[in-house]
């Protein structure tokens, strides 16, 4: 019998005692899922999905109330962290840059089914990380790898990023860079490319942009690398933003925040070759299909 939405449950989880709590409480009203159903995602994605946290500073979104009620944000780790989690104490401008102010945050490193499991039980159903990493000893270092967001405008799609995917991917291929596809769990798609050598964040990003303001000259009426929402009416925006070194892009495999428990979700180049040519080619995946998936295709971000 599951306990219900008041009480709290002691677990052991690699050595690791952890409370867990409301495992009843219904997160995802439009579909009833509860918080007991996504520490049981966690718990079973967590191996494809802890590799692509390791050695990240997170910033959880957290939902105590369901995605229908308040979210926040949080970047330090909260009041009441375990001693046992791991945490980086970074400057608050990224990887690279002197914090001008002094100022500095303490993130979690989440790189451990215990601390997965530990920040999941407070509601953070979406983790999102930078694109640079930490030393064992916390010290930030250089991007190793290249994202960009594709963001549809009223109008567009998923059909239209998956179009747009595949001219992102000649470019980054032109540069000698591999590229990953990720539906994003909400609306658009998240393109990423490993880099060979760590670079500065503001270089990654130089890289990004260049990418967007070409596909922008080359392709007007379907790409635009203007973030002004007025502009981007029927096209897909480039946001090539998210490699600066304080800007974090939610990690494939995660959950999202929206209506129903989507998941930021690898996917295939012929499965982005199948949604660029019919509109219903290709949708955003449940949290319960990705778990199929992976035991299926296996970790198609990584492999």
């Amino acid at each position: 019998m599951s306990p219900g939405s008041g009480e709290e449950v002691r677990v052991e989880v690699e050595g690791r005692t952890l409370k867990l709590s409301n495992l009843d409480k219904v997160l995802y009203p439009r579909t009833g899922t509860t918080k007991g159903e996504v520490l049981n995602y966690y718990a079973q994605v967590a191996p494809v999905l802890l590799p692509l946290l390791k050695d990240r500073p997170v910033t959880r979104v957290r939902w105590p109330n369901g995605v229908e009620k308040a979210r926040f944000f949080e970047k330090n780790a909260p009041a009441g962290t375990p001693r046992w989690v791991r945490t980086a104490d970074v400057p608050t401008t990224g990887s690279r840059g002197e914090s001008r102010h002094g100022d500095r945050l303490v993130f979690p490193i989440i790189d451990d089914l215990a601390t997965l499991t530990w920040a999941a039980n407070l509601a953070a159903l979406e983790l999102h990380v930078h694109q640079w990493t930490v030393t064992r000893q916390g010290k930030p270092r250089g991007a190793d790898r290249i994202v960009i967001d594709l963001d549809p405008g009223e109008g567009a799609g998923l059909h239209e990023c998956c179009r747009v995917a595949l001219l992102v991917r000649d470019k980054l291929a032109e540069r000698k860079l591999d590229t990953r596809p990720v539906t994003s769990g909400s609306k658009g798609m998240h393109l990423y490319a490993q880099l060979p050598r760590r670079r500065d964040p503001d270089d990654a990003s130089a890289v990004a942009k260049e990418i967007a303001e070409q596909l922008q000259t080359e392709h007007p009426k379907l790409v635009t690398a203007t973030m002004t929402k007025a502009r981007r009416s029927g096209k897909v925006f480039l946001d090539w933003s998210q490699n600066a070194g304080s800007k974090t892009t939610v990690s494939p495999y995660s959950l999202r925040g929206v209506e129903r428990p989507w998941v930021a979700t690898p996917v295939s180049w012929d499965e982005v070759d199948e949604g660029a040519e019919d509109p219903l080619g290709l949708e955003q995946f449940r949290y319960d299909e990705v778990l199929a998936r992976v035991a299926e295709k296996g970790d198609l971000f990584t492999d």
